[in-house]
């Protein structure tokens, strides 16, 4: 990782001075507890600074359009208690002067502005870019006392300084040589703008790291509830193998009502010729019931059986097509590779919550071309679901690998030949948990003949007259 250092600060610092120095600040926005967003204007032209004091990200840059949206901000709705000070005394101000105090990771803003008593007042802002330890101080240089800061530091978190309003402001303690500077720093780098290497690097930084984090939370809510449905399935597929045994009690009752007026009063056991097993069996009966009464409780028991049957394998193929529905999302998941595909998929397995905002072009499968032909690959269910439900025409061709989660992939041909249809049947492959396996199996048939069953689950189909073709 590239490190952001006193010497890269200095650098930037130099690049940058001029335009903050008799700058507006017009705006501040304070998107989480550890980001800023300062909106500068001079010479006619509108910046703005982004301050990042998360421990592994810490930097300031003016940020590109691009480079803004990467970063993902969301300005919250309530400020936090700390923006607001902020906007209190700096916004409309101007900021007289910018420095570094030599070798450190901090960056001074200094202001004249006034009260609101219209008397002038002097602050400085100070950015501390210090891993763990940054932080934002807003403090009077004339009376050196803390107005305000981004996180209070007590003297239980820190025997060398406290950090709170009303407190004097003092620099940390000096620091060793690597503090300053490492082989790993952006000053470093011989380019143009080190503004705009700061500026692209960190916000791929947070982009990637928002993938990393989302991912993960996603993953664990879906294997959290793939757990929960495979531990259901291990327990009705105990029950309903104690209950498929249900056909027996319908034979004890065939057997004691066949030899009736063989047997005669109250018994404990019962021998018959058992004429589906052919052989001789003893049957346990209740001796304080006719034999009459038994052959009825045997009926009993059988039709018990064999309600509970049909509805344990009712409810155990619900658990399987739940535990397909969050295989196919744990695949989804896996394969994205941007923060939208990742809010699709959010929406979807988080419907309660505040629904992402999600460009259109992420709800559209990727799209290629072989040998003329077009071909349409879902990389999420609302893709496969779109695909199937909006996307595809009766005499298109679907392809699915069988018994795997994977991308439904749909050819729009009329008449594809067989090594297209292999293609396809790769292309199935490839996009799916399959991939590195061999011999996986790949389903295709028409369009016609899927149907999406009621109140199913989204991206699921069934088939018929399918084929089978066999990927290595």
């Amino acid at each position: 990782m590239i490190s952001f250092d006193s010497f890269t600060l200095k650098k930037w610092l130099d690049e940058n001075a001029e335009y903050m120095i008799g700058a507006r600040i017009q705006k501040i926005q304070q998107p989480t507890r550890r980001d800023f967003v300062f909106s500068l204007r001079n010479k006619g032209e509108t910046k703005k600074l982004y301050i990042n004091i998360n421990p592994q990200y810490y930097h300031v840059a003016f940020m590109s359009k691009d480079n803004e949206k990467k970063r993902l901000i969301e300005i919250p709705d309530k400020p936090p208690m700390f923006c607001m000070l902020l906007r209190k005394y700096l916004e409309n101000a101007i900021i007289s002067k910018v420095e570094q105090p030599p070798y450190e990771r901090i960056l001074e803003f200094y202001i004249e502005t006034y009260n609101e008593l219209s008397e002038k007042i002097y602050l400085c802002l100070a950015i501390e870019l210090m891993g763990k330890y940054s932080n934002v101080i807003l403090y009077s240089y004339d009376t050196n006392m803390i107005v305000g800061c981004a996180h209070n530091v007590g003297a239980e978190k820190s025997r060398e300084r406290e950090m709170a309003g009303g407190l004097p402001y003092v620099y940390p303690a000096g620091r060793p040589k690597e503090w300053y500077y490492n082989e790993n720093s952006l000053a470093n780098l011989n380019c143009k703008s080190i503004n705009s290497v700061i500026d692209d690097y960190y916000a791929e930084c947070i982009y990637n790291d928002r993938i990393k984090r989302l991912k993960g939370q996603y993953s664990q809510l879906i294997q959290s509830k793939l757990k929960k449905d495979k531990n259901s399935l291990k327990k009705m597929d105990y029950k309903l193998s104690k209950e498929v045994n249900g056909d027996k009690y319908r034979l004890y009752g065939d057997l004691i009502m066949a030899n009736l007026y063989n047997n005669k009063g109250y018994s404990k056991f019962i021998r018959v010729f058992d004429y589906e097993n052919n052989k001789e069996i003893n049957i346990e009966l209740d001796e304080t019931s006719s034999l009459k009464e038994n052959a009825n409780k045997f009926y009993k028991l059988y039709n018990k059986a064999k309600t509970s049957v049909a509805k344990l394998t009712e409810l155990t193929d619900e658990l399987k097509k739940n535990i397909d529905y969050y295989e196919q999302i744990l695949y989804s998941i896996d394969i994205a590779h941007s923060v939208e595909e990742l809010y699709e998929i959010g929406n979807e397995i988080e419907p309660q919550k505040k629904e992402k905002k999600v460009s259109k072009s992420a709800f559209l499968p990727t799209e290629m071309e072989i040998e003329g032909c077009k071909v349409y690959i879902g990389k999420n269910n609302r893709q496969n679901d779109y695909i199937v439900s909006k996307l595809s025409k009766d005499e298109d061709w679907w392809f699915h690998t069988r018994d795997c989660a994977g991308s439904h992939v749909l050819l729009r041909c009329e008449n594809p030949t067989d090594k297209l249809i292999y293609e396809c049947a790769k292309i199935a492959k490839t996009f799916s948990k399959g991939s590195q396996s061999s011999k996986v199996g790949v389903i295709y048939t028409k369009r016609k003949y899927l149907k999406k069953p009621p109140k199913a689950n989204l991206g699921y189909v069934t088939y018929k007259n399918e084929q089978e073709i066999v990927i290595d």
